[in-house]
């Protein structure tokens, strides 16, 4: 049955004296309670007409899918330190509770100041008196969460048979601390301030459950869901996801991105990370022609080879048989077709003297079995950008669909299915 409680306030808790100060304290990391309605600390915080940008939380489908694709992103993979199934369950409201009022603009909980001064905030603060931004959180469950919490959780059964372990491609040079993870939360938003306040309170709330594994920090979209508007570049010069599905086009999205089948994953997607490193030096050092027989489109306008505008249909034969455009297009894989919500990144140097750059390649799908597995089989074989780029880092994870309404949570269907 569904937890329609409320979460209790630190007030309340620490109303009882001595030893209620410890569980107040606890509950301001761990519990999050709905905004006060005179909550003066989301001043400046909640969405008006005047000030826009707030994305709607509750729907069929999560956020930051098909949604139009922000400038930021602060993406984290977190490991389930808890075998308790009702405290993680909890921790997934708790987190729904928070997601809801950040995407608002607004606080969590009690706020950043003027609750008690004897405990934590309820809110981190740093986003005090900016906007929504646009911000949506994302969640996702890796394999592992199945394979070492599914008898404790009562889901052993429930892992999704399309949620497979990506195998090895060649080339790969995978870093296992940059790889996996028990769930993730994607934060997208115009502000990189607002998304990386929403991974910190989520992993504030989540302390002693949860732990981040990894996170990414990405800027200038590499791929864009509004093909009406300029095709975003990535670090290499090229535009990037001309070709994209469009997050308006409800029978692409059907056919490529939700998933169908009966169970607690319909309408959900499969989210594939990879980090990919860009070998930066080597990259400005090649001349324009090589770089545009690489990529089989031209640098200026993004015209495919032999055509005059960037959205031409392109003639793969007239590409080199190793230009990355002409191995990813569907037509080369059986009609394989994910979306794509990559970001650039740079994480200073790696100590040689070389930019440590490259892309946050995001990608959803139906299948990845039939997404993105086929699609990296045939560039990791013979990509001519290859020579410039390496794996680094990899997750898979399910992602469950929206949640409809305030009584709802990310995965109820998952941990409330018949049986569980």
């Amino acid at each position: 049955m569904t937890d329609n409680s409320p979460t209790p306030s630190r007030r309340s808790l620490l109303a009882v004296g001595g030893a209620g100060l410890a569980l107040g304290a606890a509950a301001a990391g761990g519990a999050v309670a709905l905004a006060r309605s005179d909550d003066k600390s989301g001043e400046g915080m909640r969405p008006t007409a005047e000030s826009g940008g707030a994305v709607p939380f509750h729907g069929a489908h999560q956020a930051g899918i098909a949604t139009a694709v922000q400038d930021r992103l602060h993406f984290a993979a977190f490991d389930v330190k808890t075998e308790d199934r009702a405290e993680f369950v909890q921790l997934l409201k708790d987190w729904t509770k928070a997601a809801a009022l950040m995407t608002e603009g607004r606080a969590v909980g009690e706020g950043a100041y003027g609750g008690l001064a004897e405990a934590p905030p309820d809110d981190t603060g740093e986003a005090l008196g900016l906007k929504p931004s646009r911000l949506t959180l994302t969640i996702g469950f890796g394999p592992s969460l199945f394979d070492k919490y599914g008898k404790a959780f009562g889901i052993a059964g429930r892992r999704p048979a399309a949620l497979v372990e990506l195998p090895k491609f060649p080339g790969d040079n995978l870093d296992r601390t940059r790889s996996g993870g028990d769930l993730c939360v994607q934060a997208c938003a115009d502000d990189p301030q607002v998304a990386v306040h929403a991974i910190r309170n989520l992993a504030r709330i989540g302390f002693g459950k949860v732990a981040i594994r990894w996170s990414q920090l990405g800027f200038g979209k590499t791929s864009s869901t509004t093909p009406d508007a300029q095709t975003p570049r990535n670090l290499m010069g090229f535009k990037d996801g001309t070709r994209n599905v469009a997050g308006t086009d409800t029978a692409a999205l059907d056919r490529h991105v939700w998933v169908s089948d009966a169970g607690w994953m319909k309408g959900g997607s499969y989210l594939v990370a990879r980090r990919i490193r860009m070998n930066i030096e080597t990259w400005d050092r090649t001349s324009l022609q090589e770089q545009e027989d690489v990529f089989g489109r031209d640098k200026g306008e993004g015209a495919p080879v032999g055509k005059a505008k960037e959205r031409d249909e392109p003639f793969l034969k007239a590409m080199k048989p190793d230009a990355h455009v002409r191995l990813a297009h569907p037509d080369s894989n059986d009609g394989a077709t994910i979306l794509r919500r990559g970001y650039s990144f740079t994480d200073g140097t790696d100590g040689l003297g070389r930019l440590d750059a490259g892309l946050f390649f995001l990608a959803y799908q139906k299948d990845v079995r039939e997404g993105f597995i086929p699609v990296q089989r045939s560039l990791a074989g013979s990509d001519a950008l290859n020579e410039y780029i390496q794996h680094v880092g990899s997750a898979v994870f399910a992602v469950p669909p929206g949640v409809r309404d305030g009584s709802d949570w990310w995965g109820r269907g998952l941990f409330e299915a018949k049986g569980v």
